[in-house]
């Protein structure tokens, strides 16, 4: 089972909210999930993300990789730990 960070889409018509979490990649983008690691809210002005970074670091410690959006919005906010910045760039190339 190889686990993805990514975004599950919440909220009303014309009005997403997002959450971040931890799901098998092969789940429907909102479907059946494993853990919430946090939220994106685009609506806000800026943009907010909340994040548990204990819960991040876990999945990423055991293994799991980030989405392309998530990887760029945690990169553009700094909250994307050390190790994982150079994986993400990779990812966005």
């Amino acid at each position: 089972m190889a686990v993805r960070i990514r975004l599950t889409r919440k909220g009303a018509k014309k009005k997403p909210f997002y959450r971040i979490v931890a799901a098998d990649g092969e789940a429907p983008r909102d479907g059946r999930f494993l853990e919430v690691l946090g939220t994106y809210d685009p609506l806000k002005d800026p943009a907010e993300v909340t994040l548990k970074s204990d819960l991040l670091k876990k999945w990423l410690d055991q293994g799991a990789t980030l989405s392309d959006t998530v990887a760029s919005l945690l990169k553009a906010r700094g909250l994307l730990p050390q190790e994982n910045q150079g994986e993400a760039a990779a990812a966005q190339s």
